[in-house]
């Protein structure tokens, strides 16, 4: 019964915001609590949304300190001279500048972090693509879909999950998928290739002079030219720099690092108080609704494991298998990674459902690595889950809406996950 129910809130949500009929904020909280009074968990409701909002709290105030500090680097004119570097390498090109998002992305997600790939992304290449006047579902598209493959990074989350879960190294597990990494790498650039002819197709190439003279026109009416600090744009690329290294060396939280980078960058660029404030002020409109949707999907999530909804739909999963396909376990978990990673958290599928399959598989002679180098297969359409936090800083950086997001990209995204399969089937890291 839990697991129907935890299928069916799922469905409906999904539902509810990619038909427009509620906004993802609304029915990240109406959904769970309405379906958590249906099955008699009324009065602990209460205290399972706290749990999941306390579980999302740091990755709220990371969001909110990130964006101001973006925020104050863009008002400074840090990304000017990189975005008029851009347009006069991409020469006015829509496909070149979609195929550059793409392999910006690939670079930033080296550091295993996705909302960092979606910030600097976003920060450097929003303006271009807005300026050229493409797609705005495109960006986030070709950002998601790169840090989807990077997200198999040891250090990027889910690897690490799974490689703890079944105590094995990342030479077992990381070290074999990287040709799957790099053919789904490929295949993302296809895909970014094809939309970009599309959109040379509709908007032609713009003159390059044209451009730049535009683009500046457009970072700099009266009023932004005022905040723009070229003086300092040595001192704001070096703190960034140093910020970004910190991130990567976990040198403290990331949220931390956001909060002291924040407020140095306040400080550096805009000393008096009353700019500091009207800084702030003109960001929080940008930071507000990502907050309040990462908060709210903390009662989603906290609903869905206090009930242990998560729990039920897992085993419910792995009871379907029937004996005649085990010997084909590996396979299945590959294809079954992608609908669980989508509906469960990484910690519900890594930690819950991978041992178990783990232990069937063990009776076929499928070894643990195996079936955990098949279950990475899913994380290319993974952040497209509404249970992942990034992607709603993502859409919020982009102002797109969530369900016209999903509906453009999943079906690229599921395709990243089926070229790494078949590569991985090809050569034999995941046995048929």
């Amino acid at each position: 019964m839990l697991a129907v129910a935890g299928f069916l809130m799922v469905i409906v949500f999904m539902y509810l915001i990619m038909s427009k009929r509620l906004s993802a904020m609304t029915a990240l909280m109406l959904v769970p609590l309405a379906f958590g009074i249906a099955l008699g968990f009324g009065p602990k409701l209460g205290a399972m949304s706290l749990d999941g909002i306390k579980k999302v709290a740091p990755t709220g105030i990371m969001i909110c300190f990130a964006i101001l500090y973006f925020g104050v680097m863009i008002d400074a004119g840090l990304f000017d001279p990189l975005i008029n570097r851009i347009l006069k390498a991409v020469k006015g090109d829509p496909m070149k500048v979609v195929v550059g998002t793409a392999v910006l992305a690939g670079i930033v997600s080296l550091d295993g972090d996705g909302s960092t790939t979606y910030m600097i992304t976003c920060s450097a290449l929003l303006a271009v693509h807005r300026r050229i006047g493409i797609h705005p579902l495109i960006l986030p598209a070709m950002a998601i879909m790169q840090n989807g493959v990077m997200n198999i990074l040891p250090w990027g989350g889910p690897t690490g999950r799974v490689m703890s879960a079944l105590s094995l190294e990342a030479s077992e597990v990381f070290v074999p998928l990287i040709p799957a990494m790099i053919a789904g790498t490929i295949w993302v650039m296809f895909v970014a290739y094809r939309i970009g002819l599309k959109e040379r197709a509709r908007l032609g190439t713009l003159h390059i002079q044209d451009a730049i003279t535009d683009t500046t026109a457009t970072l700099a009416d009266d009023e932004a030219e005022k905040l723009k600090r070229p003086h300092l744009f040595w001192v704001n690329l070096g703190m960034t720099v140093l910020l970004m290294a910190a991130l990567v060396k976990e040198i403290l939280p990331l949220n931390v690092l956001f909060m002291l980078g924040t407020s140095l960058a306040l400080i550096i660029n805009y000393p008096k108080l009353k700019d500091q404030q009207a800084r702030i002020a003109t960001h929080a409109a940008n930071a507000l609704p990502v907050i309040v949707m990462v908060f709210a999907a903390g009662i989603f999530m906290g609903i869905m494991s206090g009930t242990k909804m998560v729990d039920a739909m897992a085993n419910s999963l792995v009871s379907v298998i029937p004996p005649s396909m085990g010997p084909h376990l590996a396979l299945i978990t590959a294809f079954a990674s992608l609908p669980f990673t989508f509906f469960l958290t990484n910690d519900a599928f890594y930690f819950g459902v991978v041992p178990i399959l783990v232990k069937t598989a063990a009776t076929y002679g499928i070894t643990p690595a195996e079936i955990a180098r098949a279950s990475l297969i899913g994380q290319g359409a993974h952040l497209l889950s509404p249970l992942v936090a990034s992607t709603y800083l993502l859409v919020g950086l982009c102002g797109v809406e969530f369900g016209d997001f999903q509906k453009y990209t999943l079906l690229w995204a599921i395709g990243t996950s089926l070229v790494m399969l078949a590569l991985s089937l090809a050569i034999g890291i995941i046995p048929f």
